[in-house]
């Protein structure tokens, strides 16, 4: 393979997030929010060589027309103003005379009209900020007792088209974040100076934004309409991603981003607190932190990154509390409060696990083992240097088939829920314990040349019965693998339908394109190819689709690529030559999913579940809270009832770290306790349906045929 992004943690974690993560307030100098931000010299040639590389060497080869500026114009417009709660709606009657000019302004060298664009936005952020800190000295700024509303959703409201109406709007948000406080017992004087402070942060956050981040914002709108994994980074967020990827960091194990005035979790990385503690996830909110035990919490809603990460941050063994708004969080959900102790990254406690969970069937016990797979994991420099104990996702999992051989399980079950992918290596090597040999993924370059990654090894660690489990948040190396176990009819694939992230980037430095460039220019990370499965459909888009479905507390496209506007299509090219092992077929399948059916009427746990995640769903789909103090803590409350119960199932289930009565060492995969998880448990009713309908004579006589 090339040098494709597709091999490194901290690439894969790039790799499936919604965009570039923004380094904001990396030049610490502040100006008045009255002075405008100017391009530099350099800026120009870097949107010179972008445009050149972005337009010929993208996987899409996509040309520079009016209908992309378009879309180029609402991204930008949107990276600048998402929530629509600056620009007026006679702004966007001005700018929409540059709808189709930005493809003009990209070939052409022109950078003047989207940064003025963006100094307008400026001032009328001050204008906002005037409003808001005059709003807040007034004798009592908010009456808790008025019967009014807020709608939360503001992706497709109109634009304001005066200011008296921005600033009702402004007031309706001042008033619920007002409440959100009073309702954490936070008293009148306190909610009015915790606000006042924290508008006043995001004044000072805003006003140290430089040309840099302006340019960077500009060349993401052009990047992100190719693809979402697309992106420009400057020179000073490439170099802190350099940074990532080389060094171990002291603090909680995540990645950040801010978003919508909120500090948001780009990643989770394996081996951090955070991941093992399961505390954090994915889109998550930090609204607060607190040092130690007794530490007061400091607000961090409008707060940049780079400020927040300073307070995240700290010295190994000491203790940080996080106050997290849910993804999944109703809009009325308060925040819940989380303790970690700060650590290096280990990635030795990303490794498999395994747990054997008994499942009851005809009145007989069958053990299934589960191995746990969080990431693919390859230690490259130790397999170059033939160390004979690398860490290695293949490795450890034969090693754990083994002991599970030996405790004389009935069949294995692979879970890679949330597991966000890896080592290509990795991915092709695993799927070669359960096959014969093969191919496992074919990779599509924009040229058109297609490369097959094969199994060449005929060894199989484990032959027997297997289900895979996935859910939205498992991709690309978990993809390829739950695809290749599907296609060769191995196992069965059961959860939810997967990210669909099937695409390879690799990274470009503008300054090799410019070597007499003395000015730093930034990277390019550039999608150049796709991956297909050995059937020859790609793993892009649709992603995975299970065989059997488990409940899901997430709408189809809500995570996922399909959430992504601008994601590259699916389609297909010709299948790769593999033969089918035949362990399974539709009427296998079918007979699997009739038994399932009936447990979801019979099983009071299932019912429970299924109930208790359409109550959610719809309750979520709801985006308009009340500003009324009696009924805004009437909806707190049945917003908590609803997140706890729906906490009790699935895999919200599992103990924290701080709870297990064992821990993982750090020296080798080991087995892991863990509270009931109903998706386990049924993952593992369905393999018991598959051992028993395998071994009935008609059955095994048509699979012989």
């Amino acid at each position: 393979m090339k040098k494709y992004l597709i091999t490194l943690i901290p690439v894969v974690l790039l790799g499936w997030q919604r965009g570039p993560v923004q380094q904001n307030a990396i030049v610490t100098t502040e100006t008045s929010l009255a002075e405008d931000i100017k391009p530099t010299a350099a800026q120009y040639k870097a949107e010179e060589l972008s445009t050149r590389i972005l337009s010929n060497y993208h996987y899409r080869k996509t040309k520079l027309t009016d209908s992309l500026s378009s879309a180029i114009f609402d991204k930008y417009i949107d990276g600048i103003d998402h929530g629509r709660l600056y620009y007026l709606a006679s702004d966007m009657t001005e700018f929409e005379k540059y709808r189709y000019s930005f493809d003009d302004f990209l070939q052409k060298r022109e950078l003047d009209i989207p940064f003025n664009m963006y100094n307008l936005f400026r001032k009328r952020y001050q204008e906002r900020s005037e409003y808001i800190q005059a709003l807040l000295k007034t004798p009592k700024p908010f009456d808790y007792t008025v019967d009014e509303s807020l709608n939360t959703d503001r992706d497709k409201v109109a634009w304001a088209k005066s200011n008296d109406e921005l600033n009702d709007t402004w007031r309706k948000y001042l008033k619920s974040e007002a409440l959100d406080l009073k309702l954490a017992g936070k008293a009148d004087s306190s909610v009015v100076k915790t606000l006042s402070d924290r508008y006043k942060n995001r004044d000072r956050g805003l006003s140290r934004i430089r040309t840099e981040q302006v340019f960077q914002m500009f060349m993401n709108a052009y990047a992100e309409s190719l693809d979402p994994h697309t992106s420009y980074m400057a020179p000073t967020s490439a170099d802190r991603f350099k940074q990532e990827m080389s060094q171990s960091v002291e603090g909680i194990g995540a990645l950040l981003r801010e978003e919508d005035n909120y500090i948001k979790i780009v990643e989770v990385i394996p081996g951090g607190p955070a991941f093992r503690g399961k505390q954090l996830k994915k889109e998550d909110k930090i609204i607060g932190v607190a040092q130690g035990d007794d530490g007061k919490f400091v607000d961090l809603v409008g707060w940049f990154v780079d400020d927040a990460v300073k307070l995240i941050k700290g010295p190994k063994g000491t203790v940080v509390r996080l106050q997290i708004l849910s993804a999944d969080a109703l809009s009325s959900t308060p925040p819940k409060e989380i303790r970690l102790v700060r650590e290096k990254i280990k990635l030795e406690d990303s490794r498999a696990k395994k747990e054997i969970v008994s499942i009851n069937s005809g009145n007989k016990d069958y053990k299934i083992g589960v191995i746990d797979i969080p990431l693919f994991y390859r230690d490259f420099e130790g397999a170059q240097q033939k160390e004979k104990e690398f860490s290695s996702t293949t490795r450890d999992v034969q090693k754990l088939i083994t002991e599970l051989q030996g405790e004389n399980v009935d069949g294995i079950v692979i879970d890679l829920r949330n597991n966000g992918g890896g080592s290509l290596t990795e991915a092709v090597s695993l799927t070669g314990l359960f096959i014969n040999k093969g191919p496992v993924v074919q990779v599509k370059e924009g040229q058109g040349d297609i490369q097959v990654e094969t199994d060449n090894d005929p060894m199989i660690a484990y032959n027997g019965p297997m289900a895979v489990m996935v859910n939205r948040f498992s991709a690309s190396a978990s993809e390829i693998f739950a695809a290749a176990i599907q296609d060769y009819k191995r196992g069965i694939i059961v959860g939810e339908q997967t990210y669909g992230k099937g695409t390879v980037q690799t990274l470009i430095d503008l300054n090799q394109w410019a070597p007499k460039e003395t000015d730093q220019l930034g990277q390019v990370k550039l999608t150049v190819a796709k991956f297909y499965r050995v059937n020859g459909s790609s793993t892009q888009l649709k992603g995975v689709m299970p065989d059997l479905e488990l409940p899901s507390a997430f709408k189809v496209n809500e995570y996922g690529e399909g959430s992504q506007p601008s994601a590259l299509p699916w389609d297909q090219i010709p299948s790769s030559k593999y033969e089918l092992t035949n362990n399974i077929n539709e009427k296998i399948v079918g007979q699997l999913r009739d038994k399932y059916k009936q447990r979801l009427k019979s099983d009071e746990e299932l019912k429970t579940l299924v109930k208790t995640i359409d109550e959610f769903k719809k309750a979520r789909e709801n985006k308009v809270v009340s500003l009324q103090e009696s009924k805004r803590k009437i909806e707190r409350d049945e917003a908590e009832k609803k997140r706890a119960a729906l906490k009790q199932l699935g895999e919200d289930a599992e103990e924290s770290e701080d709870e297990a009565d064992t821990k993982v060492a750090a020296e080798a995969p080991k087995e892991v306790k863990k509270k009931k998880d109903i998706y386990i448990t049924e993952t593992g009713r369905m393999l018991t349906d598959l051992i028993i309908i395998s071994k009935e004579p008609s059955l095994a006589g048509a699979k012989k045929k």
